[in-house]
């Protein structure tokens, strides 16, 4: 919520923003809540109507504890040469780094970690363009992060611990076909008053009737 009134759809599209630093560690989240958001989530397009889509709730903290080191060992090798070079990078790109960090440290204490993941035929994901693919999981993805913050929740977007899917799928006992496409850390905000994000203009994206300039 903004203030005191329920957010407007466009609001709601254009203030979901992936928070790192602005989780409030030491509120619990209801689970039932969380399952509330994930209902939403299952109404999003998927091919065919398969709904081949699998979720992990994580509210365990040993179980979330298990997983954040997965995840912190694949940032940090990741993010390595970044880290050394910290004070040389442009100022955007520092403080996203810095603000990943932070999550990436804290994650254990995330009250609630959500895992997406696609139920794929023989576990093995396609040669070539795998949009239609994750077209059926991703979507769904976001319509949860969007539910979430429509109910006063907040969530980071993260793919990181893919890294180490198969580390993660091992603790977690998933089956082999199953596959993972997202981590969604979700909490309570520590403050409820989000911006639009900074984006390039609409002009300089988009391409009318066909490509144009290089």
């Amino acid at each position: 919520m903004t203030g005191e009134l329920p957010l407007t759809c466009e609001e709601l599209l254009t203030t979901t923003r992936c928070v790192r630093r602005g989780l409030d560690l030491d509120r619990a989240v209801d689970p039932e809540q969380v399952k509330d958001c994930l209902r939403v989530a299952l109404q999003a397009p998927n091919g065919n109507n398969r709904q081949n889509w699998r979720w992990l709730l994580l509210t365990d903290p040993a179980v979330r504890a298990d997983v954040a080191e997965v995840y912190r060992a694949a940032f940090h090798d990741r993010n390595a040469d970044a880290l050394r070079r910290l004070d040389e990078l442009p100022p955007p790109t520092r403080s996203v780094l810095t603000a990943a960090r932070y999550l990436a440290d804290r994650l254990h204490r995330v009250p609630v970690l959500v895992i997406p993941c696609l139920d794929v035929a023989g576990g093995r994901l396609p040669e070539g363009n795998q949009a239609g693919l994750w077209a059926s999981l991703l979507p769904a993805a976001w319509s949860y992060a969007l539910a979430a913050r429509s109910r006063g929740l907040v969530t980071a977007w993260t793919a990181v611990h893919l890294d180490r899917e198969q580390e993660v799928a091992d603790l977690l006992g998933l089956p082999a076909t199953v596959r993972q496409g997202a981590l969604l850390p979700t909490a309570h905000p520590l403050r409820t008053a989000f911006r639009p994000g900074p984006r390039l203009p609409l002009e300089e994206v988009l391409h009318h009737n066909g490509w144009q300039g290089p």
